[in-house]
């Protein structure tokens, strides 16, 4: 049986090669993901471990608030800290560090680092007048306030050199700077493509914390000492508020960091791989489905003459294992290919990816083997069991059987129950809010898989559906319809093949397109101001920014109303939360929020007001005092003047800037929101940033840029996933043209008959064209469907979290993915189409 199942892999090798081409594709892209992200992680955690080459123990201060629960001000270090800690027992040197945001212009005013992680930092020189961290390769280290050095990757990418001046932004106004020296780093976030300036110690204090205090303080251990050592001698210095940890346990820790950051675009790349894989399933199927019709009488030969079920089932699977073992393999090399060339287009967007070699873990290769493998055998164990279930008596009289009615109606009534039961949960979860995430997604599932199920089902009404429109092909048309139908299960497999990644990509394409309309409405809605000014840089917590930013915008000619948004930490109603001071005069004219009781009437001074569901959580309502105590220590008594409806641009507690800022350790805001004569125009835009110097790290924005803004991460997340699935489309491709080709060989004589008959050969490839046509449409129909339904639903669990969700169907776009569907119908026809046309005429007629 052995001998004859590899004999029977080598005899069709041309419908072998649909399978492992099937299955190559989505090996290499497990293979390729896991090639890439491990060596995009293990690049990084060598360049981060070069970072901590020169630091034994790093000493921080503690995080947290102050005892009494206070917000205190951000926790440092101070000189005494740094003096003690280089004279303990085993300690070499100790250096102080201090970093914070520092935005660097290029030639053309653009910010260099690509936002990111654009800071600056201070040189700290030891008793030999050098900073160990950083070696400079021109000029010499920054003395004085009013000079920088620049890491070489910047001054690469801007075309600066020592002695030139340079456009620096810390946290608003500009400021321009002699570049003193140019240095190298083994710095991590320079290494991913961020920027690093250098001031002199005093000057970066005054910029990033205050004179004499340090973030961190890093010591390096004298020869022959351990790091645990030098530990353990510097826990004895510390003071209560701080604490230590060695090099080797903060590389490991940002090493760990790394490992989970790559492992999230791991994931989403290993899902997409198994979608591939998932659709290359049905191409499995079909075609060891083919392959067993056409050994059918070989079989049951081989069962008249002794040879079990169990025999015949397992020549099938080894037939499977054989063919899955090349495409594993194959798949893996490609993989290795893919893997690489991710890291190069990478590379070629900006980004900068550390140096490091190709990392082919053990995992990698025993994953790809494994899945090529255990895919193509569960995919090939149906038909194998099926074609030792044939009696040999009834294989010798017909090349296949018909599937039994009982065998329909089960298979119609299991899908009927997975269907129902798929809908019911994800109608359940959309009405839960975000708790109802779990359930939604496992009914989706089951309801794809219910869908799959009844597809033989619902394919004979959807394709009949078509009829009027292929009669117009004539004879071609009415045989195109009748072969889509005459197996309904093979059509099936082959049109959820398609329908699998037309319901991912609609789906995904109707949540992109709603969220964009709430957020374009909620821009519309809660801003009535003309402009937002905030730092750029990279994504999360805003940035800080100079209370001189309003100051000066204040004074525009332009401009008829500023407020700054201005964060205080606070202790509000004995919660731990932070209050927004903004300008109660200006502030009712800047934002649009609907106030479910009182108003802006009175606002200022100890009024303030608060968002709906803060006001729920601390059972305020207007009227209610509500204590404070300050980031100072101080406390007072606010008052709630009206209650508003919050939403993701406008929250918080809303109070006075000028009631806060006395007891702000260093003020600074995040946004400053600004009206102007005329509007939002090209002209006002234009005069506001030559007001802020051209400033490359400052944004002017108005709600189209904010909407747009936004709108660019889900073009993006949108393009990444048509990039992906793209490659379960070309999966279906190949399943297309497997099916026309298995129903080519099987009706090899009715073929002949037409031909002998006057049916042309230019009617045959119609023939064959218009089938592909239908199977295409038929899957695209069922994925546009489950795609929008998925979409709708998910819109209503988003729905609770953005009021102003309204749901889009992109009508365009949904056309656009029919018009993909019957390309993919058009194109894999081509070879089928033009091998039918090519059969002899004499021949077919006498073939069985």
């Amino acid at each position: 049986m052995l001998r004859t199942a590899l004999r029977n892999v080598l005899a069709h090798k041309a419908r072998l090669l649909m399978t492992v081409l099937a299955v190559m594709l989505g090996v290499a892209f497990v293979s390729g993901t896991l090639v890439f992200t491990n060596t995009i992680s293990a690049a990084y955690q060598k360049s981060s471990e070069k970072g901590f080459d020169g630091v034994d123990v790093a000493i921080t201060p503690h995080k947290s608030d102050s005892g009494s629960g206070v917000p205190g001000p951000t926790p440092r270090l101070s000189q005494q800290v740094l003096d003690k800690a280089a004279k303990v027992p085993g300690a070499a040197s100790a250096t102080g560090v201090v970093k914070g945001f520092t935005a660097l212009a290029d030639r053309n005013g653009e910010m260099l680092g690509d936002g990111f992680s654009t800071l600056g930092g201070n040189y700290y020189p030891g008793p030999d007048g050098k900073d160990p961290r950083y070696t400079l390769t021109e000029g010499r280290a920054p003395k004085a306030a009013g000079e920088i050095a620049l890491d070489s990757k910047s001054a690469e990418k801007g075309h600066y050199k020592a002695g030139d001046t340079i456009r620096v932004s810390v946290n608003g106004p500009v400021r321009t700077e002699k570049i003193s020296g140019v240095f190298t780093t083994d710095d991590g976030n320079v290494a991913a493509g961020g920027s690093l300036a250098l001031y002199d110690n005093a000057t970066a204090q005054k910029l990033f914390a205050k004179p004499g205090q340090f973030d961190e303080i890093d010591v390096k251990a004298a020869a022959g000492t351990s790091q645990a050592a030098l530990k353990s001698a510097v826990d004895k210095v510390l003071p209560q508020d701080a604490e230590a940890a060695t090099g080797q346990k903060l590389a490991d820790d940002q090493a760990e960091q790394i490992k989970q950051g790559m492992s999230s675009m791991q994931t989403a790349m290993l899902v997409f791989a198994g979608i591939a894989l998932f659709v290359g399933i049905f191409i499995i199927a079909n075609t060891f489905t083919m392959l067993v019709a056409q050994r059918t009488k070989e079989l049951a030969l081989m069962r008249a003459v002794g040879a079990s079920r169990r025999q015949v089932t397992r020549s099938v699977l080894i037939e499977a294992t054989a063919v899955g073992a090349v495409a594993a393999v194959v798949g893996m090399a490609a993989g290795v290919g893919i893997g690489a060339g991710l890291r190069s287009l990478l590379s070629s967007t900006g980004a900068t990816v550390p140096d490091g070699p190709l990392v082919i873990e053990p995992t990698t290769v025993l994953a790809s083997l494994l899945v090529g493998v255990v895919v193509t055998v569960l995919a090939a164990w149906l038909p194998g069991r099926r074609a030792a279930k044939i009696p040999p008596v009834a294989a010798m009289s017909s090349v296949h059987a018909a599937p039994t009615t009982r065998g329909l109606v089960v298979r119609n009534t299991i899908g009927a129950l997975l269907g129902a039961a798929g809908v019911a949960l994800v109608l359940y979860g959309s009405g839960q809010g975000m708790d109802g995430k779990g359930p939604m997604a496992f009914g989706a599932a089951v309801l794809v898989i219910g869908v799959f199920v009844l597809t033989p089902l619902l394919s004979r009404p959807l394709i009949a559906a078509a009829a009027p429109v292929l009669r117009l092909f004539g004879m071609s048309g009415k045989l195109a319809r009748q072969n889509a139908v005459r197996n309904p299960r093979r059509t099936a497999a082959t049109a959820s093949a398609l329908m699998v990644g037309l319901t991912l990509i609609t789906g995904m394409t109707v949540i992109a397109g709603s969220v964009q309309k709430g957020i374009d409405q909620m821009a519309s809605d809660g801003l009535k101001s003309d402009y937002v000014v905030s730092m750029g840089g990279a994504g999360g917590a805003p940035r800080p920014l100079s209370p001189d930013v309003a100051k000066k915008l204040e004074k525009q000619p332009e401009v008829t109303a500023v407020s700054p948004l201005r964060q205080a930490p606070a202790k509000i109603g004995g919660k731990t939360d932070s209050l927004t001071g903004v300008n109660p005069k200006a502030i009712k004219q800047l934002v649009g929020v609907d106030f479910l009781d009182g108003s802006f009437s009175g606002f200022g001074g100890q009024k303030v007001v608060v968002d709906d569901k803060t006001a729920d959580s601390n059972h305020w309502k207007v009227g209610s005092a509500v204590p404070v105590t300050y980031q100072d220590g101080r406390s007072a008594k606010l008052t709630v003047g009206g209650v508003y409806e919050g939403n993701q641009m406008i929250r918080g507690v809303m109070v006075d800037a000028a009631t806060i800022t006395p007891h702000m350790a260093t003020v600074t805001d995040f946004q400053v929101m600004l009206k102007t004569k005329g509007g939002a125009t090209e002209a006002n835009k234009d005069a506001l940033t030559k007001a802020l110097g051209d400033n490359p790290a400052l944004q002017v924005q108005n709600k189209k840029d904010i909407s747009d803004g936004i709108a660019k991460l889900f073009t993006l997340m949108l393009n990444m996933l048509y990039g992906l699935l793209a490659m379960a489309v070309i999966v279906a491709v190949l399943g297309v043209i497997n099916t026309l080709a298995m129903s080519v060989f099987e009706r090899s004589q009715e073929i002949g008959m037409l031909r002998a008959i006057g049916l042309d050969r230019r009617g045959i490839k119609r023939m064959v064209r218009l089938e592909s046509l239908v199977i295409s449409l038929f899957g695209g129909v069922l994925g546009i469907g489950l795609g929008v339904f998925f979409g709708w639903a998910a819109g209503e669990l988003i729905s609770t979290g953005l009021s102003t969700y309204e749901l889009v169907l992109p009508w365009g776009r949904m056309g656009l993915f029919l018009a993909m569907a019957a390309f993919v119908g058009v194109l894999a026809a081509l070879w089928p189409a033009r091998r039918a046309a090519k059969l002899n005429m004499l021949e077919s007629i006498k073939a069985e």
